[in-house]
């Protein structure tokens, strides 16, 4: 509620988010997220893209945040999506799939966004093939969660909430 502010004072309990002044953060997921709740689900579980992006959105609100939620299969149309973000975005957190291994475009522009990151994965990447131990996004992002479901974006919104605060 907008009150003036000596009433806002008195009638908004002190930590209420204020959704005209929430961060934006940017929530990237990278190639092959639209297919899940479909594709290996003893994997990446039954949930979809949208199940996941409406509890980011939510998640988002009450830490006092906005989630920007966006997906493609496209590494080109990530690094653009990153680089506006430096001028529009408080932080990002990304899943970047299978570009994770493998993407110096994505761990370039990340770095020239000079945002903080966090990078998501929904399985545990260290507890599969070895190819997926390799991370071109772990060493600038400033935590990597991974093996916690769509727990792991919940988990993230709260550490991004303290790094943008």
């Amino acid at each position: 509620m907008n009150f003036p502010c000596y009433m806002q004072a008195i009638l908004e309990p002190e930590g209420t988010p204020d959704p005209m002044n929430a961060a934006k953060i940017l929530v990237l997921n990278g190639p092959n997220l639209n297919m899940l709740g479909l594709r290996e689900p003893e994997i990446y579980g039954r949930e979809t893209l949208d199940d996941l992006n409406a509890k980011c959105v939510e998640k988002a609100a009450k830490l006092g945040l906005e989630a920007d939620c966006r997906q493609s299969n496209i590494e080109g149309e990530m690094v653009t999506w990153i680089q506006g973000a430096r001028t529009s975005h408080k932080g990002i957190i990304l899943n970047a799939g299978a570009y994770t291994h493998t993407s110096v475009a994505l761990h370039d522009a990340l770095l020239a966004s000079e945002l903080p990151v966090i990078e998501v994965h929904l399985s545990n990447i260290f507890g599969r093939e070895s190819f997926r131990h390799h991370s071109y996004i772990s060493p600038i992002a400033a935590g990597v969660i991974c093996g916690f479901g769509s727990l792991g974006y919940d988990l993230a919104l709260e550490a991004m909430a303290k790094q943008v605060a």
